[in-house]
């Protein structure tokens, strides 16, 4: 089980965006060039998590894309969940048929219960987590990164 590029890509979109809330709309251009992203692959993206309501669009000159909540009241689950990014963790993608769609032959796997109470802490952990605890980081490591040069005095000999 792995979350794919899809899931990957509107996460990280998010956090740039969240990260220049406040300074007017954010194009996809310019998330695009800063995340290597392809524009078209951004644009699918949002067009999604705008009408699951996540972020919001303004058209014409100088618009572009601002959030439709707070950040706080954003997880990381409600932006894989709106771009349609499976947490499934199952071979059956939760059907409980793991050995075959044939109801005669598909009784569940002897990993199931394993694999679906997987797919019960994934999407608690992921809805624990908010956009905005992924701002903060990004700032926090950001002022860790920031390095402070002093001048040592000058001493005649």
């Amino acid at each position: 089980m792995r979350l794919t590029t899809k899931g990957r890509f509107a996460v990280t979109a998010m956090i740039d965006l969240a990260l220049r809330q406040g300074k007017g709309p954010v194009t996809l251009s310019g998330i695009s060039q800063r995340q290597a992203i392809s524009l078209s692959y951004l644009e699918q993206l949002f067009g999604k998590l705008r009408r699951h309501e996540i972020v919001a669009s303004i058209r014409g000159p100088g618009g572009g894309y601002s959030l439709a909540r707070r950040a706080d009241q954003v997880t990381v689950a409600d932006i894989i969940i709106a771009v349609d990014e499976p947490l499934d963790a199952t071979q059956c993608g939760g059907k409980e048929n793991c050995h075959g769609a044939d109801p005669a032959s598909g009784a569940r796997c002897m990993t199931h219960e394993l694999w679906a109470t997987l797919n019960e802490k994934m999407v608690d952990y992921l809805d624990s987590v908010s956009l905005q605890d992924l701002v903060d980081q990004q700032k926090h490591k950001h002022t860790e990164q920031v390095v402070v040069v002093h001048r040592l005095p000058v001493v005649p000999n």
